[in-house]
């Protein structure tokens, strides 16, 4: 047995019309793991996502799903993922039980076996399995197509942007459950444009842009690629000139006793840059800094990539 979850090798997509969605792409997605799929707008990502589901044919390349190959065992590979689409679709004349009654029928799950309840349940929505689906507001559509993709127990699970356009309560409950889901051993997949949750919940990111790979890393050692380091000083009188240093990479005033300065952590740490500091006669009453985060990663990756 394989050791990924999602195997994908040299995919590519060729749209009628000469547009190349995807350009030759190649990684691994380990079981167990959340991994992040990040990428601007159009960069390719519900192309791969929609590949993966059998949805779109790929031009060439290949692409596994625990370990079936979704051309040579389709119906395999579609057992084992479930995919939560970026667009909220739903029949408004279900509730949410007959919902999953039916999503579940549709993959053979026998209803000795079918765990509509419990999957309401786990989001939230048990108090609603009897309402109409078109009562129910954006949040629990959102949760409910969480529970439709879970209904045949897929050890894989992709989420397309599942919390764009909710309220922070509902991103919250939505992250719980997924990592609950992954502590009991599902491998999780998530696109999102909100950098602050994949930086938080992802083992592994990989960045496309243009249809191409720019970078695939554990989550830490993607942070870990920014040289740059910011502190900011207040200084106890009012400068006229800001201070002038060569291992400085940039100096703000962001007040008249207030400074940022941006500075390699390759070359200097803060307490360098305090003892420049002092060394020209300005005395400090406060530092704060700031570490680089994904967002500082992802907008350097993506702008040399274009």
């Amino acid at each position: 047995m394989t050791e990924n979850a999602i195997s994908i090798q040299n995919l590519s997509k060729i749209y009628a019309g000469g547009k190349q969605a995807l350009d030759n792409v190649s990684f691994n997605v380990e079981r167990g793991t959340i991994f992040g799929l990040l990428g601007p707008n159009g960069a390719g990502k519900s192309t791969l996502i929609n590949t993966l589901a059998g949805l779109v044919k790929k031009t060439s390349g290949t692409a596994s799903i625990w370990g079936f190959d979704i051309d040579d065992n389709p119906r395999n590979a579609k057992a084992n993922i479930g995919i939560v689409p970026q667009e909220i679709m739903f029949d408004p004349f279900f509730t949410p039980r007959e919902s999953l009654e039916l999503q579940a029928g549709l993959y053979g799950v026998p209803k000795s076996q079918r765990r509509s309840m419990e999957l309401l349940k786990a989001v939230r929505l048990d108090d609603k399995a009897d309402a109409y689906a078109r009562t129910l507001s954006g949040g629990m559509k959102r949760r409910l197509l969480v529970a439709k993709a879970m209904v045949h127990s897929p050890p894989v699970i992709i989420l397309d942007e599942p919390t764009a356009g909710v309220d922070i309560e509902l991103r919250q409950q939505l992250w719980e459950y997924v990592v609950e889901l992954n502590n009991q051993g599902v491998t999780v997949v998530l696109t999102t444009h909100y950098l602050e949750e994949a930086e938080q919940l992802c083992d592994q990111i990989a960045i496309i842009n243009h249809g191409k790979l720019i970078t695939n890393q554990p989550t830490k050692e993607l942070i870990n690629m920014a040289r740059e380091k910011i502190v900011r000083l207040t200084l106890e009188n009012d400068i006229i000139e800001t201070p002038i240093h060569d291992a400085f990479e940039k100096v703000e005033m962001i007040a008249g006793s207030t400074l940022e300065i941006t500075y390699n952590k390759d070359k200097m740490n803060a307490g360098e840059v305090l003892s420049v500091i002092q060394s020209m006669g300005l005395n400090i009453v406060d530092v704060t800094t700031k570490e680089a985060d994904l967002e500082d990663i992802f907008l350097s990756l993506t702008s040399n990539a274009a």
